[in-house]
């Protein structure tokens, strides 16, 4: 079995058995045991009988399967840290709300539009190595950008916060019609719930980790536009500070395992 197979079966059975532990409604606890069961079972199934096409391909289901499984976790925000996040972006930014009111239009735009197709990235960098005739790699790729969501994912469980856009006003922003674009992108197909460390941030730049070894210029490329979605994910108020720098420290810490690992 891969290791990019093994991780989410681990991930999943915590989930099932984590679901039995936390205070949890009755609903929710099914729900998340009948997914994960589920999912490991056909982890499995693909792992034994699956292509090597479905293989290479099958743990970005597992990655979003993921994330939608951790937001049931989600139950009651913790006052405490959220004013310790809010705190650490007042100190640093002064009023969120209006910091970047007066960014130019264009470069606002430009990060709304780069935060919502950033859920593209993840398969996007293994097509590109699939490309370059590197399908080989799929377990070496799949592995990183994994541990990294899942890195960012799992604290959900027990650190419960909301992201910024639910508990501060609207920020004034130059680029209202993008950014109401990307905010109903967000309140309908996302938890609602902030995840901390940002999975936006530890999945991007572990995507650009992943990748620039093999192909140094695109995985480049990569790594420019995994820093500027952690700037738009700050900008539009989708996350905390806090929050984007712990994502970037979990995909350094992760890439720099899986170095020393030689995964």
């Amino acid at each position: 079995m891969r290791s990019s197979e093994s991780l989410p079966l681990a991930y999943f059975a915590a989930c099932a058995a984590l679901s039995w532990l936390r205070p949890l409604p009755a609903a929710r606890r099914v729900q998340v045991t009948v997914i994960s069961i589920a999912m490991a079972a056909a982890i499995l199934a693909v792992a034994q009988q699956g292509s090597a096409v479905i293989r290479d391909w099958a743990p970005g289901v597992s990655i979003l399967v993921g994330y939608y499984v951790s937001g049931r976790f989600f139950v009651t925000p913790s006052p405490a840290v959220e004013r310790w996040l809010m705190s650490w972006d007042r100190r640093l930014l002064g009023d969120p709300a209006t910091r970047f009111a007066k960014w130019p239009r264009a470069v606002l735009a430009y990060l709304e539009i780069v935060y919502m197709g950033c859920f593209l990235l993840v398969p996007a960098g293994f097509a590109i190595l699939a490309a370059r005739g590197r399908s080989d790699l799929a377990d070496h790729y799949w592995t990183i950008v994994m541990a990294a969501e899942f890195g960012a994912f799992a604290p959900l469980v027990v650190i419960q916060t909301r992201p910024p856009w639910l508990v501060e006003r609207k920020p004034v922003l130059a680029d209202r019609a993008v950014h109401r674009a990307a905010s109903r992108m967000v309140e309908h197909l996302t938890i609602r719930a902030n995840t901390f460390p940002s999975g936006h941030v530890a999945g991007s730049l572990a995507v650009a980790f992943a990748v620039i070894d093999t192909a140094p210029v695109v995985g480049l490329a990569l790594l420019l536009l995994a820093a500027t979605i952690s700037v738009a994910t700050v900008v539009g108020r989708y996350h905390y500070v806090v929050d984007a720098v712990a994502g970037a420290a979990l995909a350094i810490a992760v890439w720099t395992i899986a170095r020393t690992a030689g995964i």
